[in-house]
């Protein structure tokens, strides 16, 4: 029968969002021998500093020994790591694993995924869930094939979303969920002596009749147009808040462009309905920009380029012709 110190456990994740799972892991006192994350990032103006992932500092922290390869076949990285002699791996927000590596374990390796599979298989799953008015959530634990986030599936959370939540609150929510999942997964791995129960993702897609994907964020992927439907550009905003933040064009009437971003916004019913889309206009105190179907958006807070974050009313003391303005 397996038992709780049978396993020993290789932890691969690079941002906040796998730490919260590497410490449950740690904390429950599980046998964690080494962390796998990607190297260093240069930061500052002229990347002459390096900075280390967040699961990199709690590895030092916890005294848990740190891998850091630029390439995931590299025979030296594949030597150490089987050295280490790991009978699971887990695997939270990193990057995608050969088969070499994945299928090194005896009892395999398993992901947590910020979705509910198969539904948002991809990088950016919060994002994008928010992004088309989702309801509801989740996290996944699921088993690593050839293919990407398509393994079996062990264990579902599910989280409301609710109607105003941006990425920031739903990713602090899944963050928790991952980590309680993580350890509930390693423990059905222990009770299940090592052959826990699993889906095929096959066939939970035979019950939905639309899959979404969940590609990653580019800048170019990240604007707002404004012929949408109003709703759409208010989860869209929503859906990028605060990082990596939707953005726009505002043109003053001399033609001058600036990048804006908008971070909060909300529909407007009081609006009026019949301006163009993009037009952009004041009321009161509150700035209104008409989307499609002649709805309108109030934007609550926003960014100029070269500009602090600021609300609406800020914006508004510093634009007397707003209505003048347009955003593209």
């Amino acid at each position: 029968m397996l038992k709780k110190e049978d396993l020993k456990i290789v932890f691969m994740g690079t941002p906040e969002f796998a730490v919260a799972s590497l410490d449950a892991l740690v904390s429950n006192g599980y046998n964690v021998v080494g962390v796998v994350t990607q190297p260093d990032k240069p930061v500052g103006r002229h990347g002459s500093v390096l900075q280390a992932p967040p699961v990199k500092t709690y590895a030092i922290e916890h005294d848990i020994p740190v891998m850091q390869p630029e390439r995931l076949k590299d025979d030296g990285f594949v030597a150490t790591l089987e050295a280490l002699g790991a009978n699971l791996f887990v695997v939270v927000a990193f990057r995608m694993l050969p088969e070499m590596v994945w299928s090194m374990p005896k009892y395999g390796t398993f992901n947590v995924h910020a979705a509910l599979l198969p539904q948002y298989r991809g990088a950016a799953p919060i994002n994008w869930a928010i992004i088309n008015g989702e309801k509801e959530t989740g996290v996944t634990t699921f088993f690593l094939d050839k293919d990407i986030d398509t393994g079996r599936v062990i264990m579902q959370k599910k989280y409301a979303i609710g109607d105003e939540e941006n990425v920031e609150s739903v990713y602090n929510a899944l963050m928790k969920l991952g980590a309680e999942i993580c350890v509930e997964t390693v423990n059905e791995i222990i009770i299940s002596n090592g052959k826990p129960e699993s889906m095929p993702q096959s066939e939970m897609e035979a019950n939905i009749p639309t899959l979404h994907h969940a590609p990653k964020l580019f800048k170019e992927n990240c604007r707002i147009s404004w012929q949408w439907q109003a709703k759409y550009v208010h989860d869209f905003i929503r859906g990028l808040s605060p990082v990596p933040g939707a953005w726009t064009v505002l043109v003053t009437p001399d033609n001058k462009e600036t990048v804006l971003k908008i971070y909060d916004s909300r529909l407007a019913a009081d609006a009026d309905i019949d301006m163009p889309s993009g037009t952009m206009l004041r009321q009161g105190k509150r700035l209104l920009v008409v989307a499609a179907q002649g709805q309108a958006i109030e934007i609550l807070s926003l960014q100029l380029a070269g500009k602090k974050r600021m609300d609406a009313v800020n914006f508004l003391n510093g634009m007397k012709n707003v209505e003048d303005c347009t955003l593209a």
